[in-house]
């Protein structure tokens, strides 16, 4: 399966945390489950006209969770990357 840039990047995450990590020129972004470093690094350049320097992932797994009395079942598995941009660059995620 070929995946595009619009495929790859879902959604900008927003936390305390990930919005400290902008000073740092690292954004955080949930991405496809299949999509590997080097697809994420191009889709963020390609769509937002960056240079990137490095590429984090982490896999979260879904979490258990009970519907009614003998139904069980789990949140939806997902992954999150942080990209780091070079020094002096800035993605306007909220404009």
């Amino acid at each position: 399966m070929k995946l595009i840039s619009e495929d790859i990047l879902i959604a900008p995450l927003v936390s305390e945390l990930s919005w400290s990590m902008q000073e740092e020129g690292k954004y955080t972004f949930r991405v496809h489950a299949k999509a590997n470093k080097i697809e994420i690094r191009k889709a963020v350049e390609d769509l937002f006209e960056v240079d990137v320097v490095r590429v984090w992932t982490q896999n979260y797994n879904g979490k258990p969770r009970r519907r009614r009395v003998g139904q069980e079942g789990h949140t939806r598995s997902w992954k999150k990357a942080i990209v780091q941009l070079q020094v002096g660059q800035r993605i306007e995620i909220y404009q």
